[in-house]
C-alpha cells in the first residue's frame, strides 16, 4: 500500500503546478482531516471505554477503538506501537487491523450515503 501511495502522489502531483495547489482552500481541506481523524480516534477510545463499563467481564483495549479511523494500515500500526511501548510481548497489529478495515468500510459506506443524499 505505501507503494501504491507513493505512485499515486508521483503520479498526481506530476501534473499540478504549485499555484494550483498552494491555496487556502488546500490547508482548510488539510486541517477538515486532521480534525476529522482527531475525532475519530477519540470518540473510539471513549466507545471502547463505555463498551468496558457495560460488560466489565469483556475488556477492550481501547487501543483498538483508536484503530477504527480508516486511515489503513497507519492507525494499526500506531496502536501496535502504542501497545507494545507499554508491554513489549503485546502483538495487537491483528485485532487493530479488524476495526481499521471496518472504519474504511464505513467511510464508503457514508460516503455512498452522503453522495446518492448530494446527487
Amino acid at each position: 500500500i505505501n507503494v501504491v501511495t507513493i505512485f499515486l502522489g508521483l503520479s498526481v502531483g506530476s501534473k499540478l503546478s504549485a499555484g494550483q495547489f498552494l491555496r487556502p482552500e488546500t490547508l482548510g481541506i488539510l486541517v477538515l482531516g486532521a480534525v476529522a481523524v482527531s475525532f475519530g480516534t477519540a470518540s473510539g477510545v471513549v466507545m471502547a471505554k463505555l463498551m468496558n463499563v457495560i460488560s466489565p467481564d469483556n475488556k477492550v483495549n481501547p487501543l483498538i477503538g483508536a484503530a477504527g479511523v480508516s486511515a489503513v494500515p497507519m492507525s494499526a500500526r500506531g496502536a501496535n506501537k502504542v501497545g507494545q511501548e507499554s508491554n513489549p510481548h503485546n502483538f495487537l497489529l491483528m485485532h487493530a487491523m479488524g476495526p481499521n478495515v471496518a472504519g474504511v468500510i464505513g467511510s464508503a459506506v457514508a460516503a455512498g450515503v452522503l453522495l446518492a443524499l448530494v446527487h
